[in-house]
């Protein structure tokens, strides 16, 4: 019974100086990912309140709109406005298949440690898919 208790891993807090070499699980990859993908919707807020108001408020205001993605607003051009709402639709993907996840952990009880790593890689490989899907079609 002491040899197990010996042989046990000890677990510990880490150094913030430690952060780069330490190997974080898919699991812990989806959680950070799913905040700083809420981060940035909501720091971008302002950016989608204009871009939905410019695209629906009249025709004349469609093709404005239209229009800053091909030749860019001001100073800021086309294609960074591309990448912004590429970022986007990155952002809402994952929060939205990383936020099914945490549902469908919830709903099931299904908490184990094979579940967390292949629903991890699963949010992983279904956020970056679709995104590089809808990221075609803004781009070309």
């Amino acid at each position: 019974m002491a040899d197990t208790l010996k042989q046990r891993p000890q677990f510990r807090n880490i150094h913030v100086s430690q952060i780069v070499a330490y190997r974080l699980p898919p699991a812990g990859i989806v959680s950070i990912l799913h905040r700083v993908s809420g981060v940035l919707m909501f720091l971008l807020m302002p950016f989608i309140i204009w871009m939905f108001d410019t695209s629906v408020t009249s025709e004349v205001s469609y093709d404005v709109f239209r229009s800053a993605f091909a030749a860019g607003v001001g100073f800021v051009p086309g294609w960074f406005l591309k990448l912004v709402v590429l970022a986007l639709i990155w952002a809402y993907l994952h929060h939205l298949i990383a936020g099914l996840r945490h549902l469908w952990m919830d709903a099931t009880h299904a908490v184990t440690k094979q579940f967390g790593h292949t629903s991890a890689i699963a949010t992983l490989a279904l956020s970056v898919l679709l995104t590089l899907a809808l990221g075609f079609k803004l781009f070309f």
